[in-house]
């Protein structure tokens, strides 16, 4: 059986980020973006959807740092999918957190496409821009070749609205990632 696991780096004048992704873990996390936000939100995501995953980053502004981690994880889970054979493929989740609700779907479809209705009252979400979220998303379902679809139903906390968008990502993607059985690729085209 095929490990699908992906451990990659990147390296530019302003960041240096290493990321290791293990599909099939149990919801390992260690993560250090130097962006406390990110690292809190990233192990949401990691821990709801059962995914080991380890992150080191450093750079010279949080912009910068936090986009490179997006793009490099993205990546790591293209190349850990591999062909996709096997996948459910598709994943969804509505995820509650105190006032804010979320309704979130993904297709590991091999294009990469997002669309991100979400607004925040403030400008910052702890030690991060708030308008960063819709972006690192993006990033992230473009670099990873992924359909993404996020839909803030209701909330007033901007903390619960960013931590139920990352907690549904993580649940949408474990079900898409779940080898259940079909042979073969899950299109009718033949490939993804």
């Amino acid at each position: 059986m095929r490990m699908r696991r992906c451990e990659m780096g990147r390296k530019t004048k302003e960041t240096f980020v290493k990321v290791n992704l293990n599909l099939d873990g149990s919801g390992k996390v260690e993560v250090n973006t130097g962006i406390k936000f990110l690292d809190h939100m990233l192990a949401s995501f990691a821990k709801h959807g059962c995914l080991d995953l380890k992150v080191e980053a450093a750079g010279d502004m949080k912009h910068h740092v936090a986009e490179d981690v997006m793009i490099v994880l993205g990546k790591c889970v293209e190349r850990a999918l591999g062909n996709r054979e096997g996948i459910r493929r598709i994943g969804d989740a509505i995820v509650p957190m105190d006032d804010a609700l979320v309704l979130l779907a993904l297709d590991l479809s091999g294009r990469g496409y997002s669309c991100v209705e979400v607004k925040f009252r403030g400008k910052r979400l702890e030690d991060m821009d708030s308008e960063l979220v819709e972006h690192l998303l993006h990033t992230f379902a473009v670099n990873g070749r992924l359909n993404l679809h996020v839909r803030v139903l209701s909330g007033r906390n901007d903390h619960h609205k960013a931590e139920a968008i990352f907690k549904a990502l993580g649940l949408a993607f474990q079900q898409a990632v779940h080898k259940w059985g079909i042979k073969g690729v899950p299109s009718t085209k033949g490939v993804v």
